[in-house]
Order: C-alpha cells, then sequence, then structure tokens
C-alpha cells in the first residue's frame, strides 16, 4: 500500500543564481544590458525584460524595535522595481522575491538606507541565539534601571525621605538610567528623525531627556539646587518659582517601565520565530549512503544529492524524500500525514523524508534534498503563513505615528502662547515639559504586555499557554473550528476494540476468546508493527500469555506466519486468508465490515486450517471530545474535522463526537489550502484530491454554506497540521502534539484535553479584552491630561506622578485576570 502523500510528493526547481559582477557596494540594483554591459539601476528605472526571472533572496534584519520597524523597511524595499518583500518583526528576516539580475548586497543597502541593518543567512548563523542574547541585554539594562529609580522615584515623591543634597544625588543617579539604560529609546528617534517618522520610542525620548535636561537647568540656574531645597506638594504651576523643582524621577520612571514592557515583548518574540526551527529539527541529520560497490558509510546530511541512494535501518528517521529500490517495511508517516497506521512500502514506493522505518531495511534513492523536500516545502508554509499574520501590537506604534507630533506641537504651542501671554520664560519652559512628561506613553506601552502577562500567567494555571498578542485578536472573531482527527480527537494510539470468535461450526467446539486472543498474541509477538504491539499489550492486560512460536515469518503488507503448539498459525489481513486459501466464516465477514465501516483495521487469525476469529483495532476516541464539540456548538461555533485519514475513518468519528462538517484524505499542503478557502468563503472547492466537504453524516456540505467567509480556528498536533496552524486565523496545538505543532500555534493546550480549547479561547479573549481597556484609558488619560497640564493647571512633577499612575492603573487592570475561572462546564477537578 502507497500512501497518498508519497504520490504527491514532489521538489520545486531551484531558482537561478543571482547575475555576478557589479561595483561592491553599489546603492542600485545590477544588470545586464544588452550590449553585456553591467549597468546600475536607481529605483526608478525598469529591468529589462530578459533579466525577469525571480529568485527568492532571504535577508537577517537587525535593529528593529517595533512592528512599524518591520514596516518601513517592507516599504523601502517595495519600492525598487520588480521587487515583493515580506518583513517578518517576529523572525527578524525579510523574504524578498526579486529579478534575477538583483544582487543582494543592493537590497541589504536599501535596508541600511532605512536605518537599520542586514545580512545574508548562513549556516552558523543562530537566530535563537541572537533573541536570547537581545532578551539579556533588555534584561540587564532593565536590572539596572530598577535598582537606581526605585530610590529616585521614592525620594522624590515621599517629602520627609528628602535628604540635603538629594536633588544632585538623584542627577547622579539618573544619568546612567537615561543614557545606558535607555540609550536603544534615544538610538532609535534618531534613526526615526533621519527618515522623517515618529514611533513610540520618539516621545519616550523626547518626554525623558526634556524632563533631564530641565532638571539639570533648574538645578543649575534655579532655586532647585539649593542645598536643603525639598518638593512642595502643589498640583498647578506656581508663576514666581518654576525653577525650584527637578524631575529626575519621571526620567526614571518612564524608562523603566518602557524596558519591563519591552523585556516581555522580546520573550514573546523569540518564542514566535521557534516554528520553522521545531520543523527542520525533525529531519535526519546524517545520512547513510550505499556505494555502486554496495559498502555503507555514515555522511551529514548534506552530502546527500539527488539519485543518490541511501540506506535506512529499523528505527531510523528516512533521510530524504525518495524511491524505495529494495526491501519492504511499515513507515510511520504520522509526523507527515496523520496516519495512525503506518505504511507499508516496498520497491517502487515513495517515501517522505523524516518518517520513521519501524521494522525493517530499506535502500531508497534520493529524488529531493534539501529545500525541495515536502519538510522543507511544509516549513516555508509555516514561514509564508506567520508572515502574513497581524500583530495586535502595530495598533499602538499606528496611533504614537501621529500622536507623537501632535504632542511636540501641542506642547511648542503653550510655550509660544505662554511666551506671548507674558507668563516669563521659566513658567512657558515648564509648562511645556509638563505636556512632555505627562505625555510619555509609559501606559501605552505596558498595556499589551501586562496583559499578556496575567494572562499567560493565569493560563499556564490551567494548562494553556497563550503564544502573543495575536492570538487574542483572532480569538474574538472566530466563527469556525477546524481540528484534525488523530491525536486531536482520537488518543492518537492504537488499541484493541473488539476480538471476536468465529461460531463453532462441523461438531468442532468453539475455541473461546482467550484461545484466538492467546493465538494472535503470540504470532504478532515477534513483530514491531504498531497494530502488533497493541494486540499484544492488550492482551498483557486482559491476562493472556502467549505461548512459543517457532519458525516466525513476517508477510509484508499481509501479516505473519509461525508454527505454535506444533500448528501452522496465522495473523493478518484478509488478503492473507485469501492467499492461503482459508474461507472466512460469514459472522466474521459480517463483523470485518462493520469494523471497517467504523475506520478500524482487522487482523484475522487462523491455525488447523480454519479461521477461528478476528481482532480489530482502531485509534479511540479521546474523552473530552464530544463534550468540546457540544461547548464549540453552545458557543456559536462551526465545527470541522480535516485530517489525512480515510473518509470512512473520519465519518464514523465525526458522526460519534457530532463534528458539522468533514473533510477526509487531505495532503498537509491541501490542509492549509481548505483553512485559506474557509476564510475566503471556498471551502472545498478547487483542492487538488477534494471533492469537498461532507456533513458528520458523509452528506455533501452545502454550497451555500462554503460561499460563507469564515474567521477560522485551526486544532491539531503533527507537523502535518503545522502549516495550518499557522495560516488558521487562530493556531490551537495540543501540547501532546510534536514541538513544530506548538510553535506554529498560538494557543497551546498542555494536557491532551480538547475541552480545554473552550476555555482557552475565552481566557484569550478576556486578555484581549483587557488590553484593549488598557490602551483606551491610556489614550483618554492623556487626552484629558495634556489640555491641563497645556494651561498650567499641572506642575511637572505631579504630571510624573500622574503619568506613573496611569501605568499603576494599566498594571492593575491587567491583574484582574488573574481571577478568570473556568466555566462550570469545563472546570476539572
Amino acid at each position: 500500500m502507497t500512501n497518498r502523500a508519497h504520490e504527491q510528493a514532489g521538489g520545486t526547481s531551484t531558482p537561478p543564481d543571482p547575475v555576478p559582477g557589479g561595483r561592491p557596494g553599489a546603492p542600485g540594483l545590477v544588470a545586464d544590458d544588452s550590449a553585456g554591459n553591467t549597468v546600475v539601476l536607481d529605483d526608478t528605472i525598469t529591468i529589462p525584460d530578459d533579466a525577469r526571472d525571480l529568485v527568492s533572496i532571504d535577508l537577517d534584519v537587525t535593529g528593529m524595535t517595533c512592528a512599524s520597524c518591520a514596516s518601513r523597511i517592507q516599504k523601502r524595499l517595495n519600492k525598487v522595481d520588480g521587487v515583493e518583500a515580506a518583513v517578518n518583526y517576529a523572525t527578524n528576516k525579510a523574504h524578498v522575491t526579486a529579478p534575477a539580475a538583483t544582487r543582494p548586497e543592493a537590497l541589504i543597502e536599501v535596508v541600511r538606507d532605512a536605518g537599520y541593518d542586514a545580512s545574508l543567512p548562513t549556516p552558523d548563523t543562530d537566530s535563537d541565539e541572537l533573541a536570547s542574547a537581545d532578551a539579556d541585554s533588555i534584561r540587564r539594562r532593565l536590572i539596572v534601571a530598577a535598582i537606581i529609580s526605585v530610590p529616585v522615584m521614592v525620594v522624590a515623591m515621599v517629602t520627609p525621605l528628602q535628604f540635603p543634597g538629594w536633588q544632585w544625588a538623584s542627577l547622579v543617579a539618573a544619568t546612567p538610567v537615561l543614557f545606558w539604560c535607555g540609550w536603544g529609546f534615544h538610538k532609535a528617534t534618531w534613526t526615526n528623525l533621519k527618515h522623517g517618522s515618529a514611533s513610540m520610542d520618539t516621545l519616550i525620548s523626547v518626554g525623558t531627556i526634556s524632563a533631564y535636561l530641565w532638571s539639570v537647568y533648574c538645578l543649575v540656574f534655579g532655586s532647585a539646587g539649593m542645598i536643603g531645597m525639598r518638593h512642595e506638594f502643589s498640583f498647578a504651576l506656581s508663576h514666581h518659582d518654576a525653577l525650584g523643582s527637578v524631575y529626575f524621577e519621571a526620567a526614571c520612571g518612564t524608562i523603566t517601565f518602557i524596558l519591563l514592557g519591552r523585556l516581555i515583548e522580546a520573550r514573546s518574540r523569540r518564542e514566535a520565530g521557534s516554528a520553522l526551527r521545531e520543523l527542520l529539527k525533525l529531519g535526519a541529520k546524517r545520512v547513510r549512503l550505499l556505494d555502486d560497490d554496495g559498502t555503507e558509510h555514515t555522511e551529514p546530511i548534506e552530502a546527500l544529492t539527488v539519485g543518490q541512494q541511501f540506506v535506512v535501518r529499523p528505527g531510523e528517521k528516512i533521510a530524504s524524500d525518495g524511491v524505495v529500490t529494495a526491501g519492504e517495511a511499515a513507515i510511520d508517516t504520522r509526523v507527515i500525514t496523520g496516519e495512525s497506521v503506518p505504511v507499508e512500502v516496498g520497491p517502487g514506493d515513495r517515501v517522505v523524508g523524516a518518517t520513521l522505518n519501524t521494522n525493517s531495511r530499506l535502500v531508497v534513492r534520493a529524488t529531493a534534498v534539501g529545500s525541495d523536500t515536502q519538510l522543507s516545502q511544509i516549513a516555508t508554509l509555516v514561514e509564508q503563513a506567520q508572515t502574513s499574520k497581524s500583530n495586535a501590537q502595530r495598533l499602538a506604534d499606528r496611533i504614537a505615528g501621529v500622536f507623537v507630533p501632535v504632542v511636540i506641537v501641542l506642547a511648542l504651542v503653550a510655550l509660544v502662547a505662554w511666551l506671548i501671554a507674558g507668563a516669563g520664560i521659566s513658567f512657558a519652559i515648564t509648562a511645556a515639559v509638563s505636556v512632555l512628561i505627562i505625555s510619555c506613553p509609559c501606559a501605552l506601552g505596558l498595556a499589551t504586555p501586562t496583559a499578556l502577562l496575567a494572562g499567560t500567567g493565569r493560563g499556564a494555571q490551567l494548562g494553556i499557554v497563550i503564544r502573543g498578542p495575536e492570538a487574542l485578536e483572532r480569538a474574538k472573531t472566530i466563527d469556525t473550528v477546524v481540528m484534525d482527527k488523530t491525536g486531536t480527537l482520537t488518543k492518537g494510539e492504537m488499541a484493541v476494540q473488539h476480538v471476536v470468535v468465529a461460531p463453532a461450526t462441523d461438531g468442532r467446539k468453539d475455541v473461546g476468546t482467550d484461545a484466538v486472543l492467546r493465538r494472535v498474541a503470540t504470532l504478532e509477538a515477534g513483530s514491531e508493527h504498531p497494530i502488533a504491539e497493541a494486540i499484544v499489550a492488550f492482551a498483557e492486560q486482559a491476562g493472556v500469555e502467549p505461548e512459543a512460536a517457532d519458525d516466525f515469518q513476517i508477510i509484508p503488507g499481509l501479516g505473519v506466519r509461525a508454527t505454535v503448539a506444533g500448528q501452522a498459525s496465522l495473523a493478518g489481513n484478509a488478503a492473507l486468508m485469501e492467499r492461503e486459501e482459508l474461507v472466512v466464516p460469514a459472522e466474521l465477514v459480517a463483523a470485518a465490515h462493520s469494523a471497517a465501516d467504523e475506520g478500524a483495521t482487522v487482523v484475522f487469525v487462523a491455525w488447523q486450517a480454519a479461521v477461528r476469529g478476528l481482532v480489530t483495532v482502531s485509534d479511540e476516541i479521546a474523552d473530552t471530545s464530544q463534550r468540546a464539540i457540544e461547548l464549540f456548538h453552545r458557543m456559536g461555533l462551526r465545527t470541522v474535522m480535516l485530517t489525512g485519514d480515510n473518509e470512512r475513518a473520519a465519518r464514523h468519528i465525526a458522526a460519534q463526537v457530532g463534528i458539522d462538517e468533514v473533510h477526509a484524505q487531505v495532503l498537509p499542503q491541501q490542509k492549509l489550502e481548505v483553512v485559506t478557502r474557509l476564510q475566503s468563503g471556498d471551502a472545498g472547492q478547487g483542492v487538488p484530491g477534494l471533492e469537498g466537504g461532507s456533513d458528520g453524516s458523509g452528506r455533501q456540505a452545502s454550497g451555500q454554506q462554503g460561499r460563507q467567509e469564515h474567521r477560522v480556528a485551526m486544532i491539531g498536533d503533527g507537523v502535518n497540521d503545522a502549516a495550518a496552524l499557522a495560516g488558521a486565523d487562530l493556531g490551537i496545538s495540543m501540547g501532546s502534539g510534536t514541538d513544530a505543532a506548538i510553535a506554529a500555534s498560538d494557543l497551546t493546550l498542555m494536557r491532551h484535553d480538547l475541552v480545554l480549547a473552550v476555555d482557552a479561547i475565552r481566557l484569550a479573549r478576556a486578555t484581549l479584552g483587557t488590553i484593549r481597556g488598557n490602551l483606551f484609558w491610556a489614550f483618554f488619560y492623556n487626552v484629558c491630561a495634556i489640555p491641563i497640564a497645556a494651561f498650567g493647571l499641572l506642575n511637572p512633577m505631579i504630571a510624573g506622578a500622574a503619568m506613573a499612575f496611569s501605568s499603576v492603573f494599566v498594571v492593575t487592570n491587567s491583574l484582574r485576570l488573574r481571577r478568570f475561572r473556568p466555566t462550570p462546564e469545563v472546570a476539572r477537578s
């Protein structure tokens, strides 16, 4: 039997190499003109038609601090003629499709012109280590800032603690916090200003530097520098001594709070980029090459080329996609296809890299290697799906892009207005600084990460992992839940369902259930096939001891034979019984047909030239699956099964648990395509190998229903689900599944409990509501407070305290998520 995934596995052609030559470091793109001369192209020149072949170029991008950075780089790259770019902030990578004449150095120069840096990926580059180094750098700066800032803020706010010269000590303490701990904000602000743009970093930098410089001015030229000076509590500005206060605590507090938010964000981004690494880890690292003279030698996987033969021993992963040239074996393909039953392969059958040879030696000829393998193509699908994901934090950056220049203009307007009104330079400058300080977006920077921290912390207690803010956005709008069968709705493990004994005929005595079970367990004890292991395990649990067997023989694709108690015995499928010319009793035929309708595998057992019984083996439905489907329906969500398993097994499972719609025999690439078509309103139409979905009873799904656009949540546990998990509006993986599926998902259930998905969606929605509430109150606070500061009714010290209060409010609001409780229907003891 050949798996359909094997039959349709194919590679992609290698794109042509970029045209060599050109001046090193040239700012434009390089191409050859019709005369063969190398010319430098600027962004406005059209590339000749003979250079229109496209290549894919990946770049590692550094220097991005927020999603708006990725958007800015992407816009600059897309301005180049013929170039289509997608910049992924989560993975710090740019995927560029460009004409073949494009030199990577030219694209790198475009990124550098935008104020960032880029380089070509190298085999030695470890993106996980780079992400960890970035988080470690933020952590070090945060620790230093917190140690210094807390005393500065406490002394500034509590008058009895203000010792003689405390303001000068605050200057000394605040300087490293501002210029070392907060250096990243100032650097990003300078980069933005050079390119005529602004972000949240701009307000942080301008507000903190303004508070610091104005405080220094008050120390040197005003009464604030006098030994014995103390802050007096006053809400409004005073016209007679505007130079009598310092505001170092506002600068220190802002830097510390924002660094905390950046650390949480950095950790989330580091995790978000792990899907591709986990996928590629599944592939074999070494290959056992077979020479023409029959000798074997082990080499790194990179040494394998198309057309070479390699050996796969029992228990080893298949090194690459290929065709079997010698040997027969059962291949565990669940990591690629999701099939729970191993696939029998022999000469001429296709096999897929990363699948597992369970029981016999194979010789395989490689047909695809490297990036052309099916595993690599799945990884590419995951990468493309992740690149298209929205990021909830872009909302804050987009608003900040308008908010920042508006605040700066308002501060200047307040300055000029008070000067014209004759209030004096000191009062006017202090009012302007108050506007800048109170508008520092500390609460805005904490709105998402603190809610995410509280929500993920509570989720961890319940066994739910939220991958990032994009999951929350998607959880709010989903109306359809798509789920894999094997390992999601089912346990993903083969188990014996029934033992059926043939009735006594011709005066023969009924052999009994124990006798049938003992004989089939004895025969299967010599096999490493998962079905055999399930039968042996079931016999052990039933207290049935296998007997001794001689002359054991595996019959590939059919079953096993051996001599037991001096009797020739067989265990296998119906084809084996037919080959041995054994008549299967009608009662067993009926039982086999019934089992097949339920998607179970049937193993007949025979001895003394008669079929004595059968055993049915299948993947069991998980205990909570039916309850989970009921709860999804209560939430108004439509349920869809998407599986690589056969249609009869899929329909049987769907009918048992109440699934609304079924798509069976779906390959990994088709899973993503079906999800995409559900999202666009064309589900089941135009997918190779699919004739459309059916409802749980097997009836064809409604055409009108298929034209509805859906917001899709995908639940899965295997590598075959990874691309669909990443491409769905919301990806939910089972924690018992593969690391690749977990890494590609938005929500992870840490135990195999599908009911937990209901609480995962509820918690995600609650966390999103908290984030939106935080963002609203953060901006509402600024909208109300900025005019008060501009009219001179709020001095900078109170502005700093108010800014700090807004942060405390955001944090307190986020902590309410710790009281989240599961619904009574889902609560677990």
